[in-house]
């Protein structure tokens, strides 16, 4: 709970009032290999912080998977629409390795958002993670396949240490053999 605590507390610092609450409403799961935490056509009813291990997001596009993200530690974890807006997620999520949790269900969430810190620390961290994606999509979009598992390796090592080749291939859209190239021509 303390990697939880610290990473709430580098967006907004806590109360004690408001950090009890946080661990009162979080819960520690732990999910095997391969495990679906979060499905397509089913709502997402809780936000995931990864203690350790990795979630892999996805969609499924002409009947293949498409790898969209990978999350590691000290990562949070949601279908966004499907949590927030209480909808059928369209993407998947799916552990990577044996993985553990703190989870928060979308009432505690809402119990949570009752303290003002919280509020705080959820806008902040919200706007935070919204411009990295913005700014991610932007660069990703133009990088070439060597520049993209390059920026990955750099930016991202936990993502090449903890997935599968093959979804690392689909998340920078290339298949498994033009991978291995690209690695072998970086060595």
């Amino acid at each position: 709970m303390e990697e939880l605590i610290q990473i709430i507390n580098s967006f907004e610092r806590l109360d004690l009032e408001t950090e009890l609450a946080i661990r009162k409403s979080f819960v520690e799961e732990t999910f095997k290999k391969s495990e679906l935490i979060i499905e397509e056509d089913k709502i997402c009813d809780k936000i995931y912080f990864i203690k350790m291990g990795a979630v892999r997001r996805f969609c499924i596009e002409d009947g293949v998977e498409v790898t969209k993200w990978i999350y590691t530690d000290n990562q949070f974890v949601t279908s966004m629409s499907s949590f927030f807006e209480q909808k059928a997620s369209f993407e998947n999520f799916q552990t990577c390795e044996e993985t553990v949790v703190y989870s928060l269900s979308y009432s505690d969430e809402q119990a949570l958002l009752e303290y003002p810190l919280f509020i705080k620390f959820h806008i902040k961290q919200l706007r935070h993670y919204l411009s990295k994606i913005n700014e991610f999509n932007h660069l990703f979009r133009l990088m070439t396949a060597e520049k993209k598992y390059l920026f990955l390796l750099e930016s991202f090592p936990q993502i090449i240490k903890k997935a599968k080749l093959k979804h690392i291939a689909s998340l920078i859209g290339v298949s498994q053999e033009t991978l291995s190239r690209i690695r072998a021509s970086i060595i």
